[in-house]
């Protein structure tokens, strides 16, 4: 981390607080995200490139995908197909039908007790049948949903709201599992700090804090402690403390140094008012 490598620079701390100094710090992004591909296939399309901002669920990038296309419509097709379910439902109607019919004649000793169980066990098949036919459905909806998914992951989308800082493939190249593209998101921005030893129990999570990023870009931003390192580093007295700083127009750039003034805690009830 460069902060610690800056730490020389830090001016001396009076009463062990961490009010009266400024302190080196860096300006990091709050997530880098490695985009890749979860099959393998030929890419057919990039949509983004170096420096386009995308939201959380765009689609970067698409595989060809005729082939699960085709497997899809073949699926859903499957699912709605009617005729052979309405011809079993359409034979069970009848076979309940014409048992109904039997037990009233029965009753008269028109029909034999054979032909009523003949007549029960047209019913029985039939119902059956139907079943079969609603369990077939049900399979095909299954199997819409499998090849719905495996299309799905043709195309491939940001996980996160950022800025794409890098792209290694283009259409026409195959993605296997290495990144296509990296993706910074950039608001908020994280800062990260090394602090002495010294101040250690001055800094809370949730204070308050004011960050100065290095010039051309200036300026004083309020920031929140977000961590506090629970562990100190025993060869150098230090330890590390993050902040959430809001971008939210990505007026910062991320990898900037910048010097950081902590407030205290009436300064933070300001600022938090």
């Amino acid at each position: 981390m460069r902060c610690k490598e800056m730490l020389a620079v830090l001016p001396v701390l009076m009463a062990g607080t961490a009010f009266a100094a400024e302190y080196p710090c860096v300006m990091e992004p709050y997530k880098v995200v490695n985009v890749s591909t979860a099959v393998e296939g030929l890419l057919k399309e990039v949509k983004v490139d170096k420096g386009d901002l995308v939201a959380a669920g765009d689609v970067v990038a698409t595989l060809d995908s005729e082939v699960e296309a085709a497997l899809v419509a073949e699926a859903r097709a499957r699912v709605n197909l009617r005729a052979v379910l309405e011809a079993r439902e359409v034979r069970l109607k009848r076979a309940q039908s014409r048992y109904g019919r039997g037990e009233d004649l029965s009753k008269k000793q028109f029909i034999s007790p054979d032909e009523m169980e003949e007549m029960a066990s047209e019913v029985e098949v039939a119902e059956l049948e139907l079943q079969a036919e609603r369990e077939k459905i049900a399979l095909a909806r299954l199997e819409l949903a499998r090849v719905s998914a495996q299309y799905d992951m043709r195309f491939i989308k940001s996980p996160i709201e950022g800025m794409v800082v890098q792209r290694f493939l283009s259409g026409g190249e195959f993605a296997q599992a290495q990144p296509i593209l990296t993706l910074a998101q950039l608001h908020p921005l994280h800062v990260e700090v090394v602090l002495p030893a010294s101040v250690y129990g001055s800094v809370r999570q949730g204070m308050a804090a004011e960050v100065l990023p290095a010039e051309p870009v200036g300026g004083t931003h309020e920031a929140r402690v977000k961590l506090v390192e629970q562990v100190i580093d025993a060869a150098s007295a230090t330890f590390g403390v993050r902040l959430e700083l809001p971008n939210p127009d990505y007026a910062l750039p991320a990898g900037l140094e910048c010097r950081v003034r902590f407030l205290d805690e009436e300064a933070s009830d300001a600022v938090a008012g």
